[in-house]
C-alpha cells in the first residue's frame, strides 16, 4: 500500500515538473518573442478604436505589420494584465521596435502628435486653412463657425464679435480627435496669456484696452517685417492717436476693402482711400473697431510699451525698414526719396538680359 502510495506522488511530482517545465518553456518563448525587435521599414501609423481589447488589438498590429505573430502578441498582453491599460487612439510605430515597446506605447497613450505653425500677421481666413490641413481631421466648417460664435468668443475670453487676431501665432502640438473648439480656444488661451506678459511691462500712460491692444499691435504687425521697429511704429501711432491724428495706415485699408468686397487684395487705389468703412483709418478717427490680423508677442509688447519718439510718419525704404518723420515737410521729403524719385531710378535702370 504505501509503495502505492509513493508510485503517485512520484508520478504526481513528475506530472507536475513536467507542466511547471510546459509553463516554463512557453514562458520563456513568449518572454523572447516579446524582447525580439520587428524591422519596420517605414513608420507605420495605426488608428485604435475606442473598446478595442487584446485580442482585438493583437490582429490589428499583426495585420499592420508592427508584430510578427498576432496570437503570441496576444497572449503577451494577458500575460502583462495589460489589456485594462489599453488606450483607443492614433499611433505610429517606428522600427525596430519589440513587441513589448509596442505594447506599451498603447498602454501609455503615447499618441501620435501632429503639430501645426502659425506665423505672425495673418488674418483668420488664412490661419484657419493651416488647421485644416494639420492632420488632426479638423472640419474648417466648424472651424469658421466658431469663429464667430458669440458663446464660444465669451467663454473663451475674446472681447468681440470675432475670433480674427486672437488666434496666436505659434506651434502647436495636438493628438488626433481634439475639437475643433478647443484647438481655436487653446489658441486664443495662448493670446491672452501673451497679452498679460505685455500688460504686466505696460508704460505709465499707456491705456488702452485689451480689444484695442490686440488692435493696435495687429496694425503694428502688418505695417513692419522689421523686429526692431515695431516700438517706434507703436510710438508713431500712439502719438498719432494723442494728437487726434488719423492714424492713415494701408493695411486698415486693405482690410476694409476685404470686407466689403470678400475677397482681400494687396493693392490700394485711390479710390479704396476715399471709401469710408469702420476700418479705413485714412476717413475714420482713431483704432478701427477691432484687430486686422494675429499679432505675435512683440507687437503686444510694442503695444502696450512704445518707443518714445516724437514721430507722427514712417516712410518705406522699400527693403522691409522705414524712415521716421516728426513734421509733415520731412514727411513728404522722404516720400519724395523713397516712393517718387526711388521708382523713377528702378524703372531708369536697365534691367540685365
Amino acid at each position: 500500500m504505501k509503495k502505492a502510495l509513493v508510485a503517485v506522488l512520484v508520478l504526481a511530482v513528475l506530472a507536475a515538473a513536467g507542466v511547471g517545465g510546459w509553463y516554463f518553456q512557453q514562458s520563456r518563448h513568449l518572454s523572447e518573442f516579446a524582447a525580439t525587435p520587428t524591422a519596420l521599414p517605414a513608420p507605420v501609423t495605426v488608428d485604435i478604436p475606442p473598446g478595442t481589447g487584446p485580442r482585438a488589438l493583437a490582429r490589428l498590429l499583426a495585420d499592420r505589420g508592427v508584430v510578427t505573430d498576432a496570437e503570441l502578441f496576444y497572449r503577451y498582453l494577458r500575460r502583462e494584465d495589460l489589456g485594462p491599460r489599453l488606450k483607443a487612439g492614433e499611433y505610429e510605430f517606428e522600427g525596430p521596435l519589440t513587441p513589448a515597446q509596442a505594447a506599451e506605447k498603447v498602454a501609455s497613450g503615447q499618441v501620435k502628435l501632429h503639430r501645426f505653425t502659425v506665423p505672425e500677421g495673418l488674418r483668420a481666413e488664412e490661419i484657419l486653412p493651416l488647421l485644416g490641413a494639420s492632420g488632426l481631421g479638423l472640419d474648417l466648417r466648424k472651424l469658421e463657425a466658431f469663429t464667430t460664435d458669440a458663446a464660444f468668443l465669451r467663454e473663451a475670453g475674446v472681447p468681440a464679435k470675432s475670433i480674427e487676431g486672437f488666434l496666436f501665432p505659434d506651434t502647436y502640438t495636438f493628438a488626433k480627435g481634439v475639437r475643433e473648439e478647443a484647438v481655436l480656444g487653446k489658441m486664443v488661451a495662448r493670446a491672452l496669456e501673451e497679452y498679460r506678459k505685455a500688460d504686466a511691462a505696460r508704460k505709465p500712460g499707456v491705456k488702452l484696452g485689451l480689444l484695442q491692444t490686440f488692435t493696435l499691435a495687429s496694425i503694428v504687425e502688418k505695417e513692419t517685417g522689421a523686429p526692431e521697429e515695431r516700438p517706434r511704429i507703436a510710438c508713431v501711432f500712439h502719438n498719432r492717436l494723442r494728437k487726434g491724428m488719423r492714424l492713415e495706415t494701408d493695411p486698415t485699408v486693405l482690410y476694409a476693402m476685404r470686407l466689403l468686397r470678400g475677397v482681400f487684395t494687396k493693392n490700394l487705389t485711390r479710390e479704396d482711400l476715399r471709401t469710408l468703412h469702420p476700418y479705413n483709418t485714412y476717413k475714420v478717427a482713431g483704432l478701427p473697431p477691432g484687430p486686422i490680423a494675429s499679432p505675435g508677442a512683440a507687437a503686444l509688447q510694442a503695444a502696450l510699451a512704445p518707443q518714445d519718439c516724437e514721430d507722427l510718419f514712417f516712410v518705406s525704404r522699400n527693403d522691409g525698414t522705414h524712415v521716421f518723420c516728426p513734421t509733415y515737410d520731412c514727411h513728404q521729403a522722404l516720400v519724395k526719396q523713397w516712393q517718387v524719385e526711388y521708382f523713377q531710378k528702378q524703372q531708369a535702370t536697365p534691367r540685365k538680359p
